[in-house]
């Protein structure tokens, strides 16, 4: 899913100097865990254990995720230095799904560097990133690492999953019954994560590839 009006055109240099690799950020996010902590400010038993599922989930998808050649071919095109700059949280479901998918692309041409940064911690830029009105991650802002300038973003998720929960969630939200509230919360979480496991990281790939395309015919 991208969104094509951002109210930042540039970012400032301060958030890339902060910003950090996908290892670091996987080291952080395991330390933390061991700690008994999360990251935000919330280190709930709930919060704690959507970190656990997201750490499992990045630990397969380093070994497991195959990049597909329609992707590979559009990475292969970028031919000048380009930053994907991801906002995320290490209990983010979707981040868990999504984010190690894209640093296997980053991967492959040395031009593009991938770097996180804590949605949390960094409102400012999450807050001119909105997808309709709220703080959804992770979402990569792309940008042209020599100028900073934003050529566009991607996320917080698969067009597919985006609309399941755009359908669903309100009538689970106007629920007055608690306990059915939250039972039909966890249907439903369990029925996007079995999207994802079927549809093995193809519509990330394709989508994320598509949001690329457009940001290279922007730098050129």
């Amino acid at each position: 899913m991208t969104n094509n009006n951002s109210k930042m055109k540039m970012i400032p240099a301060s958030f890339l100097e902060k910003a950090m690799s996908y290892p670091a950020y996987r080291q952080m996010t395991d330390e933390r865990f061991a700690q008994g902590k999360t990251t935000g400010e919330n280190h709930s038993e709930a919060m704690l254990q959507y970190t656990k599922i997201s750490i499992a989930r990045m630990a397969r998808l380093d070994k497991t995720a195959r990049l597909l050649p329609e992707a590979l071919a559009i990475v292969a095109e970028i031919d000048r230095p380009m930053t994907w700059l991801a906002l995320t949280e290490a209990w983010c479901g979707d981040a868990g799904q999504i984010i190690p998918v894209l640093a296997k692309l980053a991967g492959q041409n040395p031009n593009i560097s991938l770097r996180l940064l804590l949605r949390d911690e960094n409102l400012e830029l999450m807050d001119a990133f909105l997808t309709n009105g709220g703080r959804s991650i992770p979402k990569i802002i792309l940008l042209d690492s020599e100028s900073r300038r934003v050529l566009g973003d991607w996320g917080p998720r698969p067009e597919e999953v985006q609309q399941m929960l755009l359908q669903r969630r309100p009538a689970i939200a106007e629920l007055n019954d608690e306990a059915e509230r939250k039972a039909q919360m966890q249907e439903l979480v369990k029925d996007v994560q079995k999207w994802y496991a079927r549809d093995k990281t193809r519509s990330i790939q394709l989508e994320f590839a598509a949001a690329l395309s457009a940001a290279m015919a922007l730098q050129e």
